[in-house]
């Protein structure tokens, strides 16, 4: 039954990122995929794929992950985050990589990653403390 309502709460996500033609909402400060990418397998990296339009829940995980990762990781030189605009010609690489087909929040060290979306979209705006435990978690296993 849980399965099932985490599936509807990202099907009511993502259709609802993309019934906002008119919203748009850009981070300046987001960094770019070429100048944060590393091949060092020695650094984890948390990523969130968003395209140009994005709904509240949208822009909850994000800044849910960009504040954890920012307070938890603070001075850590092996966690970095990065957001990602699938929208632009310069992300196509880690899309095809991590097999990005709409929004994701991927956690990744070297060739191994987790796909925590499904939890996110799920817990973002109504309890972004799970969201954040959970991306901490997962941080953790992979600096061991």
């Amino acid at each position: 039954m849980k399965n099932v309502v985490l599936a509807l709460l990202l099907l009511v996500s993502v259709t609802a990122c993309n019934n906002q033609p008119g919203k748009k909402t850009e981070n300046k400060d987001t960094q770019t995929t070429a100048a944060v990418a590393t091949t060092d397998t020695s650094v984890v990296n948390v990523y969130y794929f968003h395209g140009k339009q994005r709904c509240k829940t949208c822009v909850a995980v994000g800044d849910v992950a960009k504040e954890t990762i920012e307070k938890a990781y603070v001075g850590n030189s092996k966690v970095v985050f990065t957001e990602i605009n699938t929208s632009e010609d310069a992300t196509k690489a880690l899309i095809e990589k991590y097999e990005v087909t709409w929004n994701a929040l991927i956690i990744a060290r070297g060739s191994g990653n987790i796909e925590i979306t499904k939890q996110a979209f799920a817990t973002a705006v109504e309890n972004p403390q799970s969201l954040e435990t959970l991306i901490k978690d997962e941080v953790n296993k992979r600096l061991q």
